[in-house]
């Protein structure tokens, strides 16, 4: 479902002085492995926020259980 997230959403983009801010801060070994981790996260939640989204929308209008 992460699909339509990466079709249509683009993912955070940290800002330079942040993103090296928070390799430091969990010992990462550069900013690829950073931003690794981000998009990750990112469409993770953006493909829970879709499932719980199309479940709502399929229960409340399609479901034939009354």
């Amino acid at each position: 479902m992460a699909l339509l997230s990466c079709l249509l959403l683009p993912a955070p983009s940290l800002g330079l002085v942040v993103a090296q801010k928070l390799v430091t801060v969990f010992h990462l070994m550069d900013l690829n492995q950073l931003y690794t981790i981000v998009f990750c996260l990112w469409f993770l939640l953006l493909g829970a926020i879709e499932f719980f989204l199309l479940r709502f929308i399929w229960r409340r209008w399609f479901s034939l259980a009354a």
